[in-house]
């Protein structure tokens, strides 16, 4: 059978005679275009504009994402991260985010699981310290703000998978809730939807940790002490 080759070959595999098992959909596979270093820009590119405003600065960050289509048609079509741009009136970091700007786009343009980088770059602390962001977040540094605006957006196009509650999980959440609002009369914290002498919980950095029934219990994310 012979198949015809439209696209730039960017890998090939050899076929050898005594391989009886290999089919006509494993020789399609060759075909599926992959990210990688050598997939030329188009002219046109999908992006995503995030604004980041921190209490560190007057002046916010706008972060654009830049995706390209692949196998667009086809059962194989996908949406993957090319380029990232950061604009800002605040020139103190201009340096760092413009080199910081240029190694995300080379491994976006590396292709494989990119999806690592999240984890790195919020990983990082600031050693002057981090910051709230409304609704009790906690920020280690401006870095890893900027790695869960592009978690927000692998997340808008397919590559990393939302995490959600099921119907019992948000019940649970909203009686515990409840629980201790009941026993507690204070106000919740500025700029937070948790109870003011809520604690930072380790697991999904919002300052929700709360004494649950002798337990500490996490109100935004259910994550408890004892289990």
């Amino acid at each position: 059978m012979t198949i015809k080759i439209e696209k730039k070959i960017v890998s090939y595999k050899v076929i050898k005679p005594e391989d009886e098992k290999t089919t006509v959909e494993e020789v399609a596979e060759l075909n599926i275009e992959r990210m990688n270093e050598s997939v030329a820009r188009p002219e046109l590119l999908l992006g995503s504009t995030y604004k980041i405003k921190t209490p560190q600065s007057e002046h916010a960050l706008y972060i654009t994402i830049n995706d390209m289509i692949l196998n667009e048609g086809t059962e194989h079509e996908e949406r993957r991260p090319y380029e990232v741009f950061i604009n800002s009136k605040n020139m103190e970091h201009f340096q760092w985010v413009l080199a910081l700007t240029r190694v995300i786009s080379a491994v976006f343009r590396k292709g494989g699981d990119i999806t690592f980088m999240v984890e790195e770059l919020k990983a990082v602390f600031d050693p002057k310290g981090g910051y709230f962001k409304k609704g009790g977040v906690y920020m280690p540094s401006l870095v890893a703000e900027i790695g869960h605006a592009i978690e927000q957006h692998m997340k808008q196009i397919g590559m990393l998978k939302s995490l959600e509650f099921d119907a019992h999980q948000k019940q649970f959440l909203a009686d515990k809730r409840a629980e201790f609002e009941a026993m507690h009369s204070e106000n919740t914290a500025e700029n937070s939807d948790f109870p003011e002498q809520a604690q930072l919980c380790t697991k999904c950095q919002t300052k929700a940790l709360v004494l649950m029934d002798g337990c500490m219990t996490c109100l935004n994310c259910g994550d408890s002490k004892c289990g």
